[in-house]
């Protein structure tokens, strides 16, 4: 099954059951999102990656010029554990891990959330490419992809446990539109995957064809 169906899918559930006044904020969010023209700022292709060097999981540190030494890399920014759609990504991005490294690209996940969360997330979703803690989503910043939740969603997201400050241990309610980079040896973006639509997220087919297509060239 395709991830797009996948996120489809569970989208479609979750409108069904979700009470009415629920829906009516998350869609005037989505729609204040979209007319911020966040997108439209945020690095694209041909653009040069920020270097970062984050936490992982698992303790040690990654850091971007260190991956692609091995080959293209692979860059996804995630909004938390804690999203459906997130954890969807992730174990869809671990389905196509072999494929990735088969053709001499690496991988990496990136969320604002701490590395406690980040560990919680790499056990629960079976996940063996390195998960990253972004503190205060300051590499996502560099990138061009942060936004302030919205006031109106923000006991909404504390009611079904997801308090942003709890996750991030910070005080802030920052989150990254979630994407997808692929970065070249050279460290220029190959490919970029974003959206405001947070349902809405990169195929693991295409990310595999961007690495295969560096690795060929």
């Amino acid at each position: 099954m395709q991830l797009r169906t996948e996120l489809e899918r569970f989208r479609a559930d979750f409108m069904a059951s979700a009470p009415p006044e629920i829906r009516a904020a998350l869609a005037r969010a989505d729609l204040d999102l979209a007319a911020s023209d966040l997108v439209g700022r945020a690095l694209k292709a041909g653009d040069a990656a920020p270097d970062f060097a984050l936490p992982e999981a698992h303790g040690g540190t990654v850091r971007l010029a260190a991956l692609l030494t091995e080959g293209p890399a692979v860059v996804s920014f995630y909004r938390g554990g804690w999203c459906p759609y997130c954890s969807l990504e992730l174990r869809a991005l671990q389905q196509a891990l072999p494929e990735i490294r088969r053709r001499g690209g690496t991988l990496a996940a990136l969320s604002p959330e701490t590395r406690g969360q980040s560990f919680a997330t790499v056990a629960r979703n079976g996940l063996t490419f390195p998960v990253l803690s972004d503190p205060g989503a300051a590499t996502a910043a560099a990138f061009g992809l942060v936004f302030d939740l919205a006031n109106e969603l923000r006991p909404i997201f504390t009611h079904f446990g997801h308090a942003l400050p709890d996750r991030n241990g910070d005080d802030s309610w920052r989150l990254p539109i979630p994407a997808t980079y692929v970065v070249d040896r050279q460290g220029t973006i190959a490919l970029a995957f974003l959206d405001v639509d947070y349902s809405r997220r990169l195929e693991p087919a295409e990310i595999i064809a961007a690495v295969a297509a560096l690795a060929a060239g």
